[in-house]
């Protein structure tokens, strides 16, 4: 076990709890959905400018199968040039083989590549009226279980990734909804995380909503219809399902995973030794956020799993910049990272950091162009 740089942040504070995850069996779930909420300026910069934030969640998966993206020509990436987590993603499944099934909750922009969808229409602004309506979120959650089910049928590890601009607001507001104090706790792409802005447009959108905090401790659709984004329930599904089947799931992110842990607590869904956060040690170690903050308040006994890719040794500077402070996780970076060393021994931080620059120098550096009106040969 790799524990000199996979750290465990538990009531345990056990990093052999990790190896309950190891399976040769494991699989990525890449949930891709929008939000209207993500057009709020300031809000993000999962896009280099607005036109392209509803591209991300696409791009990101076909950037992972590809190698490049189908629908937009450039590769995700922050305005100043820092590129999507998915790099980190898709080098921890090309080291470690692990296969990734990428599954539509919403996304306003199809990926064009093979996915499952749930149906479900992609998230509105919640400053301005419910995200989602209350009988698709359900439905949402329904389709999420059916899938769980089916995919731990053949698989004892589900590692859950997600890709939704502005996810992290609507996570503040569902958490908050749900009695978390949130607030000023969220992630964020950015350094200057926008706490303020975030913050104010939570309160406004609990007004608008009729709510308060708390309100919704016991009934998470009803938090997340009115606050949250169209992955949530899916993702909760999936979990449950597989949960169900008596399969563990690794969830991979940070501010977002720990609302879908909150929304699966509520629902009396059996987290402890089911149920896993892995992240990056950028996330983790973020002052300007507080992930221990979070799940503190919603389960203490969750292991918590953080890895260092050594990015600040790399000779790229866009990789450097994760370990000063930009981007930090998404796309389930840190989850399958932690996955790819979980699940070959022989794996060193050098041969990752090889392998990711690699990619970089390929993707980032030197890409090959891309037409977007070729014709299907």
């Amino acid at each position: 076990m790799p524990s000199s740089f996979i750290n465990c942040i538990s009531s345990r504070n056990d990093i052999h709890e990790l190896q309950a995850f190891k399976s040769d069996k494991s699989a990525f779930i890449f949930l891709i959905s929008y939000t209207a909420t993500s057009t709020i300026p300031g809000l993000t910069v999962a896009g280099a400018n607005p036109d392209l934030i509803k591209y991300t969640p696409p791009a990101d998966a076909e950037y992972i199968h590809y190698g490049e993206c189908k629908s937009v020509r450039v590769i995700p990436a922050t305005p100043d040039g820092k590129p999507t987590p998915a790099i980190i993603t898709k080098t921890a499944l090309d080291i470690s083989s692990i296969p990734i099934y990428v599954v539509d909750s919403g996304s306003e922009i199809k990926p064009k590549l093979p996915y499952v969808s749930i149906n479900s229409p992609a998230g509105k602004n919640i400053l301005d009226e419910p995200g989602l309506d209350y009988h698709k979120t359900v439905e949402n959650y329904e389709m999420g279980k059916m899938l769980g089910k089916q995919m731990s049928k053949v698989n004892d590890t589900i590692i859950l990734g997600e890709s939704v601009p502005g996810g992290t607001t609507t996570a503040l507001g569902v958490m908050q909804a749900m009695g978390v104090n949130a607030f000023n706790k969220v992630g964020s792409s950015m350094p200057d995380n926008p706490h303020l802005l975030k913050n104010k447009l939570i309160e406004l959108a609990l007004v608008r909503s009729g709510l308060k905090t708390g309100d919704c401790s016991n009934d998470p659709f009803k938090a997340i219809s009115n606050l949250g984004d169209p992955m949530m329930p899916t993702a909760a599904g999936i979990a449950d399902g597989v949960i169900s089947n008596g399969k563990k799931v690794i969830l991979a992110g940070g501010t977002q995973m720990c609302c879908i842990m909150k929304i699966m607590k509520s629902l009396d869904i059996d987290l402890k030794h089911n149920v896993c956060l892995g992240t990056t040690s950028y996330l983790y170690n973020d002052e300007k956020s507080d992930l221990i903050g979070l799940l503190d308040q919603i389960d203490q006994d969750v292991a918590v799993f953080h890895i260092d890719l050594a990015l600040h040794k790399s000779t790229k500077m866009g990789l450097r910049a994760y370990a000063e402070g930009f981007v930090k996780e998404g796309a389930g970076a840190g989850g399958t990272a932690i996955a790819a060393f979980l699940n070959n021994e022989d794996l060193t931080q050098d041969y990752f950091l090889k392998n990711l620059e690699d990619n970089y120098l390929r993707t980032i550096e030197e890409p090959r162009p891309i037409s977007l009106n070729k014709k299907s040969e």
